[in-house]
């Protein structure tokens, strides 16, 4: 017996080395104890198209469970989505249409694959499974929860102080993520930091359901390349990991210098390089993470095209094609622009009043707007540092 207590101890401190929390005390090591597979959740809503590195890091969590015999259960929220988690915000989400959490789903189920083992020890559910429910059975779920309970969250009591609207669906998005840890019979619940409130709810529901109350494991945010911010799409700041390895690559060349160390550890699992200089270690850690998802030679290639537009300003090896009409002869660029790089018109404008807009290597100016179709025809364009596009007229 003593044997197997050590034993769930070695194992747990393992599982949860480098989390920011396990709660409560001790919790993961008795369920570890019982020598049963567990079941471990992590709920991520599909708000956007693409998973990005931020959330590799509790997803690679995750994997750890998996690796060690446990069952993983990957929720994903296309019901929850349509709330909007309050996690962090001081206002309300956009509403999403059904349409777009749906083909979000379906791309999440897929790029999770990329960490996950897609074996009998993943199970993938969505929570509409559970959250279309009879209003009998809502109700004795929205039973259990108070209004006090629910305000003493972070955000919520800020915004209510600050007597900021917060709406009844947003309060009820803990409740509703709690619910789905007891309808999968959770015994662990990962998340991010922001979470920790989300997935104290969950214990508390499952305690109203008569469950044992799952353990609570939160791992630390990665902050996205601006350096300030945490990873997000709605905040730009993100590397997707379905990105083209030269996008990657180029990304992870731009984060700040205090990231660096924090980006080995929470991505790789390691610490900076020793010795190296600031470049030196982002071209190290922009070779592992293009390595990790597009394998070797996708990031030697990236590698090389880096440095051939921004050591050497050469052009790219390979450019893509782009044709465009003209008009009586001309094109009007920053229509040809926003066609072409798929940004707004005012954005090419601005682009070209800032220098950011070249033609064969050459800076162009903000006026004139209008040139010569011919002028243009095979010559590449350019838009900031990263994006080429090679011009035809069409006939």
């Amino acid at each position: 017996m003593k044997g197997r207590s050590s034993e769930a101890a070695r194992t747990a401190a393992h599982l949860a080395r480098n989390a920011v929390d396990c709660l409560p005390r001790g919790a993961l090591e008795e369920r570890i104890a019982q020598g049963r597979p567990l079941r471990v959740k992590l709920g991520l809503d599909p708000t956007a198209p693409d998973i990005h590195l931020g959330h590799t890091v509790v997803l690679t969590k995750l994997r750890e469970f998996q690796d060690a015999g446990h069952t993983v259960v990957l929720i994903v929220g296309d019901y929850t989505a349509r709330v909007g988690d309050p996690s962090g915000r001081s206002v309300a989400r956009p509403v999403l249409s059904g349409a777009q959490i749906d083909e979000n789903a379906e791309t999440y189920r897929r790029q999770a694959g990329k960490i996950l083992r897609t074996d009998a020890q993943l199970e993938v559910r969505r929570n509409a499974e559970w959250l279309d429910m009879e209003m009998e059975d809502f109700f004795r779920l929205a039973r259990h929860p108070t209004v006090a309970q629910l305000l003493e969250r972070d955000d919520f009591a800020k915004r209510f102080a600050a007597a900021e609207p917060i709406s009844l669906l947003e309060l009820l998005y803990p409740v509703l993520q709690g619910y789905d840890s007891v309808c999968v019979e959770a015994d662990v619940e990962l998340g991010g930091t922001d979470q920790t409130f989300n997935l104290l709810m969950g214990r508390s529901i499952q305690q109203a359901y008569g469950q044992e109350p799952q353990v609570v494991l939160t791992v630390p945010l990665l902050t996205g390349i601006d350096g300030v911010q945490k990873m997000s799409k709605s905040f730009g700041n993100h590397i997707g990991v379905t990105e083209p390895p030269e996008e990657m690559y180029g990304k992870t060349m731009r984060i700040p210098d205090e990231q660096i160390a924090p980006w080995f550890s929470l991505l790789l699992g390691q610490e900076q390089p020793a010795g190296a200089g600031p470049r030196d270690a982002k071209r190290a850690l922009a070779r592992a993470l293009v390595t990790r998802f597009h394998g070797e030679a996708a990031a030697a290639e990236a590698e090389a095209a880096f440095d051939r537009i921004f050591i050497t300003h050469q052009l790219p090896a390979e450019i893509e094609e782009a044709v465009v009409s003209a008009q009586n002869g001309a094109v009007h660029l920053p229509a040809v622009i926003a066609d072409v790089f798929g940004r707004s018109r005012s954005e090419a404008r601005r682009m070209l009043a800032q220098g950011g807009v070249k033609l064969d290597g050459e800076t162009l100016a903000a006026e004139p707007l209008d040139l010569p179709a011919a002028a243009l025809d095979g010559r590449v364009l350019q838009l900031g540092k990263r994006h080429f596009r090679r011009l035809r007229i069409a006939a």
